[in-house]
């Protein structure tokens, strides 16, 4: 290789650099912007997890602290105090108001159940539940004509209670002294393919009860 040639290279390296230290000038602020927002992020980031996994330990503490309460007013008092987000909340009111039929305070558990029932937006399977505890609550006491219709809805298919609104809609017939319709209606739960071996179990000691045959 020529001086000449030599000379041209070392100038053309040259250009080079001064091309990218004036390209780095104008632009490398885009670069350490990128790299300080993807830090920035992961760091967002690790804090935010980590922020929820301290809430939802303190949540889940509040929680044990709650049930293992001495007497069920205990509980209540203290599943209603705690705060959460979405269907958490739900859960613990849910909660919350099985303590408080435990401890007979009937009418408030039933309030209770109706109030979560009436949240738009909560999975339907969170309001059909509280809709079928607070009928179950109401047996006896309202009209069973009233709760066979409320069961009526949660017993359509695709419904996420609907075999449990089958049971008590059954017991509500025998409720109204029609064993005959309770008997039938039982026998078709036992040969529905959702129904769990507890209520099997249940629907089958009621129809013998009657007087059935379960597998009939």
């Amino acid at each position: 290789m020529s001086q000449t040639d030599s000379f041209i290279e070392e100038v053309t390296e040259e250009v080079r650099r001064d091309k990218l230290f004036a390209l780095f000038r104008r632009y490398g602020w885009i670069a350490v912007a990128i790299v300080l927002l993807a830090v920035g992020g992961a760091a967002f980031r690790e804090y935010s997890i980590s922020r929820d996994i301290a809430q939802a330990q303190a949540h889940g503490n509040a929680i044990i602290a709650a049930v293992q309460a001495e007497t069920a007013q205990d509980r209540a008092a203290e599943l209603s105090a705690i705060q959460a987000d979405g269907t958490a909340q739900a859960v613990v009111n849910m909660m919350a108001a099985a303590s408080q039929a435990e401890a007979g305070a009937t009418e408030a558990a039933v309030a209770a159940y109706l109030a979560i029932a009436a949240q738009s937006d909560l999975p339907r399977r969170y309001t059909d539940l509280a809709v079928l505890r607070a009928t179950i609550l109401q047996s006896g006491v309202t009209d069973p004509q009233e709760r066979m219709i409320t069961l009526t809805g949660l017993a359509q298919p695709g419904a996420p209670y609907r075999t449990l609104a089958e049971e008590q809609m059954a017991l509500i017939e025998i409720e109204m002294g029609d064993a005959e319709a309770a008997i039938l209606r039982l026998q078709a739960v036992l040969q529905d393919q959702e129904t769990t071996a507890g209520l099997r179990r249940r629907a089958s000691d009621v129809i013998v009860a009657l007087g059935g045959t379960p597998g009939s």
